[in-house]
């Protein structure tokens, strides 16, 4: 469904917002590069239940929506670094909101399964 008020295919901007950074890893992807630039390998260590398969795709789709950066220094092996753009960098405040989330989410189930226990 086209949204009346914006042009593009997505229904509303939450739903915009979802497709760009949804997902199993994007959203740690974007946590991990708050921190600043990250090589493919620190990713990788950052990460390690991502599939190396899965951590490329994941890059592409979000270099594509202009959200990370990708830069290639003509080196031998090549040295490839990722980054936020100026424009993803507007997500900082979503995803430290995200993780403070998730740590109240984390206490608390941690809560509710020692009372089960």
């Amino acid at each position: 469904m086209r949204h009346k008020r914006y042009d593009c295919d997505f229904g509303c901007p939450v739903e915009a917002c979802v497709e760009v950074v949804g997902g199993k890893w994007k959203g740690v992807i974007l946590f991990h590069l708050l921190g600043g630039t990250k090589r493919f390998n620190e990713l990788q260590r950052l990460m390690p239940a991502v599939t190396q398969r899965m951590l490329t795709r994941q890059l592409r789709e979000l270099e594509a929506d202009q959200i990370v950066a990708r830069k290639v220094y003509p080196e031998v092996p090549p040295k490839v670094e990722y980054s936020l753009t100026e424009f993803g960098k507007t997500l900082a405040p979503v995803l430290k909101t995200l993780q403070g989330w998730g740590v109240k989410y984390l206490e608390q189930i941690t809560q509710i399964r020692k009372e089960r226990a």
